[in-house]
């Protein structure tokens, strides 16, 4: 298996995917050490082709990519957007609009935050070989195993999508499911201005008299963190 490492390869896969009603999505990434995520990694898939994309190859452009995921005609579909949803908008594209799986999953009956690996086993009767989780997705070249794994977390969430999707119809729940995920494009949602850090921190009622400090504490400590590019807690714990 051989990751896209070329701008005539990546934009000859988009040209082949730009046409389809949707397409999954997701990305491995390095944070341990970092405020901003260090992208290594982007799987796609449709029902009729699927590819590893290396961010990390030399000169290559992901403006084709990037344009598939902005594009409105085209679903992307994520398993627990959030994080991956970041790393697209640190890249000035916003996915939308976006069906994510673990949402619908939770609609349908699956429970709370299902997990990838639970819903493929309970939607698709698949066990997936968890071998290479906890691979190191910065270093090359990646095995063939570690590829395979990576490219089943959009393949089987390909085929995920049109079986909740029509669990979800059939039950009545499917406008309302995509009326909320529709919020997951929502900017605000991504937003990491910091002069906004202190809103994400809840502060507790009691602290009232001394809000105008913990905020200037918040915004102080986002700002360090993004300037050092190293994870808030290194900055100051919560």
């Amino acid at each position: 298996m051989t990751p896209i490492t070329t701008n005539e390869a990546l934009q000859a896969f988009c040209a082949d995917v730009a046409s389809a009603p949707f397409i999954a999505v997701d990305t491995e990434f390095m944070r341990e050490t970092t405020y901003w995520p260090k992208l290594c990694l982007i799987q796609a898939a449709t029902p009729e082709h699927a590819a590893i994309i290396d961010p990390l190859a030399d000169g290559l452009d992901l403006e084709p990519f990037l344009a598939i995921m902005r594009d409105p005609a085209v679903v992307k579909v994520f398993h627990a957007c959030r994080q991956d949803t970041e790393i697209f908008v640190k890249l000035g594209s916003m996915p939308e609009p976006i069906f994510d799986t673990q949402v619908a999953a939770m609609a349908a009956g699956f429970g709370d935050q299902v997990s990838y690996d639970s819903l493929v086993r309970q939607m698709l009767r698949i066990e997936l070989d968890k071998g290479s989780r906890f691979t190191d997705w910065s270093r090359r070249p990646l095995s063939d195993s570690q590829l395979v794994y990576a490219l089943g977390d959009v393949t089987h969430l390909a085929a995920l999508y049109p079986k909740l999707r029509e669990r979800l119809q059939r039950e009545g729940r499917l406008d309302w499911v995509m009326a909320e995920m529709a919020d997951l494009s929502d900017p605000a949602l991504y937003d990491t201005n910091p002069e906004n850090a202190w809103k994400r921190l809840k502060p507790k009622k009691y602290a009232a008299k001394y809000l105008a400090a913990f905020v200037a504490t918040a915004v102080w400590r986002e700002r360090a963190a993004q300037e050092r590019d190293q994870p808030r807690g290194r900055i100051l714990k919560d």
